[in-house]
């Protein structure tokens, strides 16, 4: 029983597409009459079924040998494309880490979206998002995965994109889009380059190949830079971390998995590569450069925002900025426990902002306040969260961040700076949402507010209860240190910085009667972390700019050049036949006539270069 569990793993993902398959006839129109609810259930039921099947294969293989799966999708003479699957205690756990959190965003989504007439097309998305998620989290080939992550694509198209009717919403859907097909498209000539290097596309037989890779400096580089193209387009990191800002615009239940476990998809693919990116220094030094980037960028524009969503999607790019980072210096137990500790409480914080934006029919900062007194259930969930995310003891934030300071501590100190800076200005902007919302007086929007409904409620306190015994799953898996043993100067600083976020957050004078400060100074620091140093203009004035040149210069080469070529020649073979008619009359004489003149004009051209030569001409 217990082998047919394990040998049945690869049965998770299927789950997700049965979800989505059940749904359809709800969500193409077929059934009307029980409302767009059946489905949900449907899909619901499906996400329940993965979560436990897979629950009872983590408890058979913790601390357990890594077993493979391998399926030959295609032989042919020499090509082998195989799907290949590891079932081991990180990837369960990963594909756990989805589908619990998928599972409680659904249910989330029942009372979230309850009177929206496309329901049943929401959650046959989410089906479709969590086989994506919970397949990259399983899969060993990186053929597989790249075939996963282009399903990601597609579904973070159609999630961001689901109130299509709204101008907005479909800009981002296609910025969103775009934007991550940029990084796919790099990760695709990693891939090909690496198939024809490798030979394989499996991860163990490119481990190996890794190992003994002799290649030349400029052709490492190129494939190092193309195989983390990819991670850096799905985790939202500089400079293709423009869509996530944007992808807010979805529906709150997609945020919640897309800034918790889809980056987190992204940034555990970029770890599976990792072993393959030593061949190429450079690739793994632009990894450090990008995180350290991104994560202060991020944490500095994050502090800026008056849109409540956008100002904690910014601090997902910081946190994965951190875990690019850990990649980049070849420690990937400190990239995995921070993805651990920041999914959790990042999507609790989500399913907190999700209820305020419920009820109060707003995003806005500066339209919020007075909630904590209103919604007590979803006040103590931000705080959890926040509290969770941050260097604060004991959860699970701070263990995270602690062992990242430990592991930096003596042989890289700018980057344990780096990471003090981001816990400090997270906290600062933590404790600043805190405030606008729920402390103050109420404004017209939130004097009435209520709190959520069970169908949410139910969802966010099981989370908050699960962020809080997130420390003691670790313990439970012999991650925390040994306190005899634990580096105290950094756990100081850790706590201090963490003090020091909140504390300035808790003083600086918020003022909700304007957006925009009336100081000059003032004003140009918050319009450039607002603007988010205005990185989309200068894409528009450089790469958008060129490309739509570009696309101009070539529809005028089509249109003018090898149209006007084309239409040239046809006009000519018009014109000859034109021509030409008038010599098909039938009448023999004219033929005869014809032949006669063709053959004085050729004897003229024969005879008269010998009658020049005998001086008769």
């Amino acid at each position: 029983m217990n082998d047919l569990l394990t040998q049945s793993t690869w049965w998770v993902p299927i789950y997700g597409l049965i979800g989505a398959i059940l749904t359809l006839p709800w969500s193409t129109g077929i059934v009307r009459r029980t409302g767009p609810r059946p489905a949900a259930y449907f899909n619901l039921l499906m996400t329940l079924l993965a979560f436990v099947h897979g629950s009872l294969v983590f408890g058979l293989v913790l601390n357990q040998e890594p077993q493979q799966i391998v399926v030959h999708w295609l032989k042919a003479a020499d090509l082998d494309l195989s799907f290949m699957l590891e079932i081991s205690s990180v990837t369960v756990g990963a594909m756990q880490l989805v589908t619990g959190l998928s599972l409680l965003a659904q249910l989330f989504a029942l009372g979230y979206m309850e009177k929206d007439w496309a329901l049943a097309r929401f959650f046959a998305l989410m089906g479709f998002f969590e086989a994506a998620m919970t397949g990259v989290a399983l899969s060993n080939s990186l053929f597989l995965t790249y075939a996963f992550l282009e399903m990601l694509t597609l579904s973070t198209y159609l999630l961001v994109g689901f109130w299509y009717a709204q101008p907005l919403v479909v800009t981002a859907a296609r910025d969103a889009f775009l934007t991550k097909r940029v990084g796919d498209v790099l990760l695709l000539m990693g891939v090909v380059a690496l198939a024809t290097q490798a030979g394989s596309l499996d991860f163990p037989d490119l481990y190996e190949w890794a190992e003994t890779a002799n290649l030349s400096p400029t052709a490492a580089t190129l494939l190092g830079l193309g195989l983390i193209a990819g991670p850096i387009g799905k985790c939202a990191q500089f400079p293709l971390h423009l869509w996530l800002d944007e992808a807010m615009e979805g529906p709150n239940p997609a945020s919640i998995l897309r800034n918790s476990v889809v980056v987190a998809v992204g940034a555990f693919v970029l770890i599976k590569l990792q072993p393959i990116l030593n061949v190429s220094p450079v690739a793994l030094q632009a990894l450090v450069v990008i995180g350290a980037t991104t994560a202060l960028g991020a944490s500095l524009v994050a502090i800026a925002q008056i849109d409540i969503k956008r100002a904690l999607s910014h601090s997902t790019s910081a946190y994965l900025g951190l875990v690019f980072i850990a990649v980049g210096m070849q420690w990937t137990g400190f990239a995995l426990l921070l993805l651990f500790a920041h999914a959790i409480s990042k999507a609790l914080m989500f399913m907190s902002v999700g209820g305020i934006i419920l009820t109060t029919n707003s995003q806005d900062l500066t339209e919020m306040g007075g909630l904590g007194p209103r919604m007590p259930a979803t006040t103590m969930s931000f705080v959890v969260g926040a509290a969770g995310l941050i260097g604060l003891l004991p959860l699970g934030g701070f263990w995270a961040l602690q062992q990242g300071v430990d592991t930096f501590w003596y042989d890289s100190p700018g980057l344990v700076a780096v990471l003090l800076l981001v816990n400090l200005l997270t906290a600062l902007n933590l404790t600043r949402v805190f405030r606008l919302v729920f402390l103050g007086e109420p404004q017209p929007k939130t004097r009435r507010a209520p709190e959520v409904l069970w169908p949410m409620a139910v969802p966010m306190v099981s989370l908050m209860v699960v962020t809080l015994l997130v420390p003691v799953m670790m313990a439970r898996l012999s991650i925390l240190p040994d306190w005899a043993y634990i580096n105290k100067p950094g756990v100081l600083l850790l706590v201090l910085s963490s003090l020091a976020g909140v504390g300035i957050g808790s003083k600086i004078y918020l003022q909700k009667a304007w957006s925009r400060s009336l100081q000059f100074h003032w004003r140009f620091i918050q319009d450039l972390l607002g603007y988010d140093f205005y990185v989309d203009r200068l894409y528009r004035f450089t790469v958008v700019l060129i490309v739509d040149r570009l696309s101009q210069l070539n529809s005028w080469i089509d249109r003018y050049l090898v149209d006007g070529l084309v239409n040239f020649l046809g006009l000519a073979a018009i014109f000859s036949g034109q021509g030409l008619k008038y010599s098909a009359s039938g009448q023999s004489q004219l033929y005869v006539l014809t032949i006669v003149l063709g053959m004085t004009v050729l004897g003229a051209i024969v005879l008269y270069p010998i009658l020049v030569s005998l001086g008769v001409l």
